[in-house]
């Protein structure tokens, strides 16, 4: 019998920004992250979690 388990690996950093307010500050970053300019990569390593999703159907 085979079982499908799920694998979910979170990455997280903090960022600094100059900003006026925090809505601003979330904007920039949330720029910064859309273009490419913050990546987040294995250093940036949070946690994990694993779930039980059942038997396979096959």
């Amino acid at each position: 019998m085979k079982y499908q388990v799920k694998i979910i690996e979170t990455l997280s950093r903090i960022v600094e920004v100059e900003a006026s307010n925090p809505d601003e500050a979330w904007d920039k970053v949330e720029a910064q992250y859309k273009k490419g300019e913050i990546v987040l990569d294995d250093t940036d390593f949070d946690g994990y979690e694993i779930y039980g999703c059942g038997e396979s159907k096959d």
